[in-house]
């Protein structure tokens, strides 16, 4: 491979800051992110990669194998690497590291002129649990996520009062879960545009990194972006050495997170939660509506106590109860609002009805983010004592979404 600095136009349309964290098991199948991007960028002089890699794999003998972890960062345009540096694996999973890799990637935006920088969170994922898992088990939590991109924002103004205004345009998920109600508030309180998440378990190595070509062509019209995000993901077939092929995501979805939009679903959303715990509410015939939505995790190999059994489609389980005639005109009303609301948040979307790879599971109503919506005490938080907790956000708090889960589980 060739490594030198290589001369960046003197204006790019993107920069793709891809913070990989290889030290768990995912580490072979999403190195592939990385390859993708060397393969794009030779193609594409639009985007540049910042990449920061940390990874146990070194290449011997034409093949990978594993070595003493590492953290490699650099820079990928027009099919070359430059500012190569390896150092001491760091740990992703700290909201001070992903910070200081937000602020760098924002810094290559303003040198390389980039229209809009994104960054790809590439590892495990939990939801409004968090994601960005060591190989000790320790993840960062969601909110910590989200502050963590706010200031590397910061760092990059205060160091480049010049380019203050420069903000990180869009988050890509590749990690499980992590098309929630909950993310979408973290990052829109931050100023991120756009969320491209699946709301159910993938398959590594997940998000293609052909993405940023998608965003980087249709920078001027969001709405086609979010469609050729969520095509690229759901078209991208991998082969398994056995010679057969498969895609990553059984559903997938791009959000929209500007104030406007989730400040009117959080409005919505809390007038129904509130209605539907009030003393007048037939709470049974709300829990059976809840019920009838399955939660994610959907394929036999989910344990029991895993927390996103209790993840449900918010949009199919507000419309479920907005069609079910023997509640009050009022409550089925309120309902119907909420997820009208959060259905103005899905700027494009794709399901599969029959994702083969999960035991065939239907996706037909996974269109759009999750809530936490458990039907039992014990689908509450059952791995808080492990730190992951997907009751401890913004979101849970501002829509009384407690008062909803107490009426129900």
């Amino acid at each position: 491979m060739q490594v030198s600095t290589p001369t960046a136009p003197s204006r790019r349309t993107l920069e793709f800051g891809i913070y990989r964290d290889g030290d768990n098991n995912l580490d072979a199948s999403q190195s592939l992110s990385i390859a993708q991007a060397l393969q794009s960028s030779r193609s594409d002089a639009a985007v540049e990669y910042t990449v920061e890699d940390t990874t146990g794999l070194r290449v011997e003998d034409g093949d990978l194998t594993e070595g003493r972890k590492r953290t490699d960062t650099f820079t990928i345009a027009d099919g070359e690497i430059g500012d190569a540096q390896i150092v001491k694996a760091r740990n992703m999973a700290d909201p001070l590291n992903l910070a200081q890799f937000v602020a760098q990637t924002l810094d290559n935006a303003e040198r390389s002129g980039a229209k809009q920088a994104w960054i790809d969170l590439v590892d495990h994922g939990g939801g409004d649990g968090g994601g960005l898992e060591t190989h000790t088990g320790a993840v960062m939590a969601m909110p910590d996520m989200a502050k963590a991109i706010a200031d590397g924002i910061a760092l990059h103004a205060k160091e480049h009062p010049e380019d203050a205004n420069r903000t990180v345009d869009g988050v890509v998920a590749n990690q499980c879960l992590m098309s929630t109600m909950g993310f979408a508030d973290a990052l829109s309180r931050v100023g991120v545009k756009y969320l491209a998440a699946s709301p159910e378990t993938m398959l590594s190595p997940g998000v293609p990194t052909g993405v940023a070509d998608a965003i980087a062509r249709n920078v001027g019209d969001p709405r086609a972006m979010a469609t050729g995000v969520v095509d690229t993901v759901m078209h991208t077939r991998y082969q398994t050495p056995y010679g057969e092929s498969f895609g990553t995501a059984a559903a997938f979805d791009v959000l929209d997170c500007s104030p406007e939009k989730i400040a009117n679903a959080e409005r919505a959303i809390k007038t129904f939660n509130d209605a539907a715990a009030s003393d007048t509410a037939d709470r049974a015939a709300v829990r059976r509506d809840v019920a009838s939505v399955e939660g994610m995790v959907r394929f036999s190999g989910a344990t029991a106590d895993m927390p996103w059994h209790a993840d449900r489609p918010a949009i199919a389980v507000y419309s479920t109860i907005a069609s079910d005639t023997n509640l009050p005109a009022r409550l089925r009303s309120d309902a119907r609002a909420a997820a009208d609301a959060t259905r103005a948040l899905v700027m494009a979307h794709r399901e599969s009805r029959g994702f083969g790879p999960f035991d065939g599971s239907s996706y037909a109503d996974a269109a759009g983010p999750t809530i936490h919506a458990p039907l039992s005490a014990k689908q509450i938080d059952p791995w808080a004592s492990r730190g992951i907790s997907e009751t401890n956000n913004a979101f849970y708090d501002t829509v009384d979404q407690a008062k909803f889960v107490r009426a129900v589980a």
